[in-house]
């Protein structure tokens, strides 16, 4: 670990640092930390401490700055029009209308999903089952419903998972934004619960075994048995049986590997195999273990084989109805392929692939159909891939990886979008539920009959018909600094484009991106975007290296010592839309939160100049420190490990807090954190805030900094309307500072 510094490079000045005209004032520390001969000055560590008094002043000052800035602006060009404060809210109320239906999920006759209605501030789970009183019939049942737990809104519903006789259901939950799921048990037919409450559950797969009586999780080790700093960590697989103290359950892997691992964990349908997978953090590669459940008696911890241990590839397990394991990995295949084993061998030197690596199209999911029941064999394999952020889904025969011929070797989708799910019965049959959104289609679920080759909507969302604006959506590509090109969705109003589909005019613009963690900004339905887009403005979201649209390798291209790609290429996306009149530097903002953040707050403190106005959500900012707090030890895969010089290297040449220069004139920003945030601590945009409001060679009126803060909410889901509050503040900073606004009054 890195030494303290010296109390010499630790010595406090007393002085209140001087801030842009307009700021609350923010004591600057002379402190410079040695790490590996590197001077690193920290002059803002004092805003890490939440709790401190002297912390709480200067957020309770920035909460007032804010509330001011609130109160200006909202009187001003803001004050009426499309998005003026209850025109906007009841419009992203309206686009929000339509509501949410997940994918079915099956298990004894009854059918299980996720839903929310339009009016609903958190989505429920549904319980389908036969009505004794309608033969042929349905009724539908609420399980969980997160409000009638917490009627404030403040509980959020994290997992769920059936018993695979559908009469159980297990659901975790957590409280104020923490994510600290809690797990319980529910009975299926009474709504009684059976188990539960068990805590540190937090991301836990639940895997039943056949009967109902026990399954399958992953818990935190008691705090009482860990030093500090690794309380958030040291998880293990457990077997619980229902109805008894967890502090009963039996251990049954993870001791003795990396502090930081994730489990998932899977029971095969018949009960036979346990497979247990392992993620060091959020590294990209992939442990995976199996073992016999048959040859232990119930309740024994099992024997374990290696299915693939120490390889520099991400891998997911199953064993299908066939009895056959088959491997999804980016082993020897960049982009993703598919292959098959015997699960008494199941070592990579006997894996087959059954479905080769597509030499542009990155493989997401596949399924199989069969004839249902006891015949088991494979009729036809469904694979959904990602080619270029856009979703396609193939078919081909199961037993050659072939792709079948013509027409039938496709399954047709309503558009350009994206594609989840690949669900089948677990008694098998011939249908694959998935579902479908683009930017203007809300989340709708799709059946697709491989025996016959037809799709058709199983599911539409059960509110309202939602009426959209006339948008249009179309790819740009830019070149990067080195010569990469980088794609990016540009949405825009109809009336605003020539035949040819170019600007007529720059306009307001909104730049997103996220660049990390090999996630993938693939096409989705958004009431942000279509709000703001119908407002007049343009929305693009562009796909970055450090994402997933391209395999692996386009993810390992922005991590690490190469996480200047993913600037890049942000920058180029920026440079483009000026460049083809989409927008001017006046009036272009850029967007990120999270890893996203990272992203924007090094774009503003890089390209100043280019931006008029940002916001930055829920950031990560300190990249030298970053590792100490929330889950960012579990990051280090991602960005480097600061106790490393060469890695300390990467992460100071682009760290937000540590490229801040007295006298820039930096474009208008706009933090917004949450006091319930367990993975990305608020501390990073306290940090940044204070440094930009001492350093900017603007004042508050010009073009202000500041700090939105949430208290009740974390980093992950919240309330419909804490979503759509906070949305109707974060256009109203963007139409602002971007001219919007003024425009809208004007016309």
């Amino acid at each position: 670990m890195t030494a303290e510094p010296s109390a010499t490079a630790a010595a406090e000045s007393a002085a209140p640092a001087p801030t842009a005209a307009g700021y609350p004032a923010a004591r600057r520390l002379d402190l410079v930390d040695d790490l590996h001969g590197r001077a690193v000055a920290d002059p803002y560590r004092w805003l890490e401490d939440a709790e401190d008094a002297e912390t709480e002043a200067w957020s309770t000052a920035q909460d007032d700055l804010y509330a001011a800035y609130r109160a200006r602006v909202t009187a001003g060009d803001l004050a009426e029009g499309p998005l003026a404060t209850g025109p906007l809210t009841a419009r992203l109320r309206e686009l929000l209308g339509a509501g949410f239906v997940g994918v079915p999920a099956w298990r004894g006759g009854r059918r299980f999903f996720s839903r929310r209605t339009g009016d609903q501030e958190h989505a429920v789970v549904v319980v389908a089952e036969p009505d004794p009183d309608a033969p042929g019939g349905e009724r539908e049942r609420v399980l969980v419903d997160p409000v009638a737990l917490d009627p404030a809104g403040t509980t959020t519903l994290d997992a769920w998972q059936p018993s695979k006789e559908g009469d159980l259901i297990a659901y975790q939950v957590s409280h104020g934004g923490t994510e600290e799921s809690v797990l319980h048990v529910l009975d299926v037919a009474t709504g009684a619960l059976v188990d539960g409450p068990v805590d540190r559950a937090r991301y836990s797969p639940v895997a039943w075994e056949p009967g109902g009586g026990s399954f399958f999780y992953v818990r935190r080790l008691a705090p009482d048995l860990l030093p500090e700093g690794e309380k958030q960590y040291h998880r293990r697989v457990w077997r619980h049986v229902v109805g008894t103290d967890a502090a009963q359950d039996v251990e049954v892997f993870g001791d003795g590997l990396d502090m930081t691992n994730y489990y998932g964990v899977s029971v095969s349908r018949d009960g036979r195999w346990l497979i247990v997978s392992a993620s060091a953090g959020t590294a990209p590669r992939t442990d995976v273990w199996i073992a016999d459940l048959s040859a232990v008696e119930p309740g024994a911890v099992p024997a374990f084989r290696e299915v693939a241990v120490g390889y520099d590839a991400e891998i997911g397990a199953w064993v299908g109805r066939d009895g056959r394991l088959y491997l999804h990995t980016t082993l020897d295949a960049d982009r993703g392929r598919l292959a098959v084993a015997d699960p008494e061998e199941p070592g990579v030197p006997h894996w087959t692939t059954l479905l080769a690596e597509d030499p542009e199209a990155v493989l997401e999911d596949v399924a199989f159909t069969d004839g249902g029941g006891d015949d088991t064999t494979p009729r036809r394999l469904v694979a959904a891939w990602r080619r270029h952020a856009v979703s396609e889904i193939t078919v081909h025969d199961p037993a050659t990886g072939e792709r079948l011929a013509g027409a039938a070797g496709a399954v047709d989708l309503p558009g350009l979008g994206s594609t989840g799910g690949l669900v089948t019965r677990p008694e098998g049959g011939p249908d694959v539920w998935f579902s479908y959104t683009d930017h203007t289609t809300v989340t709708e679920v799709h059946r697709f009959d491989a025996d016959a080759g037809t799709t058709t909507l199983w599911a539409a969302p059960p509110g309202a018909v939602v009426d959209l604006p006339d948008v249009r959506v179309q790819r740009v590509v830019a070149t990067s600094a080195d010569g990469t090109e980088v794609r990016a969705f540009v949405v825009a109003r109809a009336d605003a484009l020539d035949a040819d589909g170019r600007p007529l005019a720059p306009a307001p613009t909104i730049l997103y991106g996220y660049g990390g963690f090999q996630i993938s900004l693939d096409p989705a339905y958004s009431a942000t975007t279509l709000a703001w887009v119908e407002a007049g403005g343009v929305y693009v979201v562009a796909n970055l290296r450090g994402g997933g649209e391209e395999g692996e390798e386009w993810h390992r291209a922005g991590r690490r010592g190469n996480k200047q790609h993913v600037f890049d290429d942000f920058h180029a996306v920026a440079d483009l839309l000026v460049d083809q009149g989409w927008t001017t530097t006046d009036r272009l903002a850029c967007w990120g939160g999270s890893n996203g953040g990272l992203l924007v707050g090094t774009a503003l403190t890089q390209r100043p100049g280019t931006f008029a106005a940002v916001v930055c959500s829920a950031p990560l900012l300190d990249m030298v420190r970053y590792q100490k707090f929330g889950l960012g030890t579990t990051w280090t895969d991602e960005y480097g490990d600061a106790d490393t010089p060469r890695e300390l290297d990467w992460l100071l040449s682009y760290s937000p807090y540590h490229r801040v220069v007295e006298g820039t004139a930096y474009p208008a920003t706009l933090f917004t954190i949450f006091d319930g945030d367990t993975r990305v601590d608020p501390l990073h945009a306290r940090k940044l805030g204070a440094a930009l409001q001492a350093a900017t060679a603007r004042s508050v009126d010009e073009a202000p900094v500041l700090v939105r803060r949430e208290k009740g909410v974390g980093h992950g889901g919240r309330a419909l309307s804490r979503t759509v509050a906070l949305a109707v503040e974060q256009l109203q900073f963007v139409a602002d500072r971007t001219g919007l606004a003024a425009a809208l009054r004007r016309g």
